[in-house]
């Protein structure tokens, strides 16, 4: 009786999930919307990172955890921009079709009006997710001068949803390009195995390559750290794929990948790296 019910279970979690991938989920009604926070430094024409959080949501560079690395950039001299794309309170709840435009514009619009920001120097960092963002804005938006992108990948993937069946990001009104999401992946995902559930859709070599990040038009260098036990998905073995592209494309703009030590937060224990990057671009 029990493997029966146990069946059954199965049976309908699978219907659920079929019905699921047919389904497209409605935007949110914050599409559109963040949440910002803009740390200044002293001085005039001061550069500006803006910052980004990744897959967990929320505004990471205005928290707490992340508050002697936040101050640590400021006293370099460069002001800080922390943004929440998603799961704050005035932006969307899931990382859906975020869109690209929105952002781009917003930093825009805050750089220009606060006069200590220098504007022909604003450098994108993001994490994991917050990584593949800044990625994607950088590539399209030349007004960003450069990016450092942490346990990033070199390709865009599904939205963090149910169905995982729309993009992570929207540009211009249309969905950005992104590996789909197997019928296989569940399982993984079920099991809280995400870096088997990215390897699967990075199978599909087909698709991987339409998805890839057209790293090679930013207008500026690019530094990124990956760490060589990732369990969140490949960053490694993705951040050497973007920089292949990089050499295969002739990028005119200077560009370093460094490999450490240790699992998917670990490049956030050496910022000293990131700290030589700022400096160098000063």
């Amino acid at each position: 009786m029990k493997l029966k019910i146990a069946g059954i279970g199965v049976f309908f979690l699978v219907v659920i999930f079929f019905y699921l991938g047919w389904r497209t989920p409605s935007l949110s009604d914050n599409h559109g919307k963040m949440d910002t926070h803009l740390y200044l430094s002293d001085g005039a024409k001061q550069p500006l990172v803006v910052a980004f959080g990744g897959g967990s949501g929320g505004n990471d560079w205005e928290r707490n955890y992340l508050k002697d690395k936040r101050d640590s950039i400021l006293v370099h001299g460069f002001a800080v921009l922390a943004i929440g794309y998603f799961k704050t309170e005035n932006s969307p709840g899931s990382l859906d079709r975020i869109s690209l435009n929105a952002i781009a514009d917003t930093i825009l619009s805050i750089a220009r009006r606060t006069p200590q920001i220098d504007t022909t120097r604003i450098i994108l960092m993001g994490a994991s997710k917050g990584g593949e963002l800044v990625l994607n804005l950088a590539s399209r938006y030349p007004f960003f001068k450069g990016v450092i992108a942490l346990s990033t990948s070199h390709a865009s993937f599904p939205a963090i949803t149910i169905s995982a069946n729309t993009s992570s990001w929207m540009y211009n009104g249309k969905e950005v390009t992104y590996v789909p999401a197997p019928f296989k992946t569940i399982w993984p995902a079920l099991k809280g195995d995400l870096l088997g559930a990215f390897s699967i859709m990075l199978e599909n070599t087909e698709a991987v390559t339409q998805a890839e990040i057209e790293v090679e038009k930013i207008n500026g260098p690019i530094f990124t750290i990956s760490a060589d036990q990732d369990e969140q998905w490949p960053a490694k073995e993705m951040s050497e794929q973007l920089v292949e592209r990089l050499k295969r494309k002739k990028f005119a703009h200077q560009y370093e990948h460094i490999v450490v030590v240790g699992t998917h937060i670990e490049p956030l224990n050496h910022f000293d790296k990131v700290y030589a990057f700022l400096d160098g671009i000063q």
